[in-house]
């Protein structure tokens, strides 16, 4: 089964141990844009996918295809 992006954020941020507040710092977005990215409630630019993948360790592929 495909997770969706905002499953895999979460997913990906909860397997890194990190909190919303540290995967901020990281990353330097917002708390309150992360928090929309994982419920689904906002899409990441371009941009925010690159930091996110860098900072998670994954390629960017990864997150937009959906992981199996």
């Amino acid at each position: 089964m495909r997770l969706s992006l905002h499953e895999q954020l979460k997913l990906l941020r909860l397997e890194r141990k990190l909190s919303i507040l540290e995967l901020s710092v990281k990353t330097q977005l917002g708390i309150e844009k992360l928090t929309a990215y994982e419920a689904g409630e906002q899409i990441p630019s371009k941009q925010s996918l690159f930091i996110l993948s860098t900072i998670l360790e994954v390629p960017v592929s990864n997150l937009v295809d959906g992981l199996n």
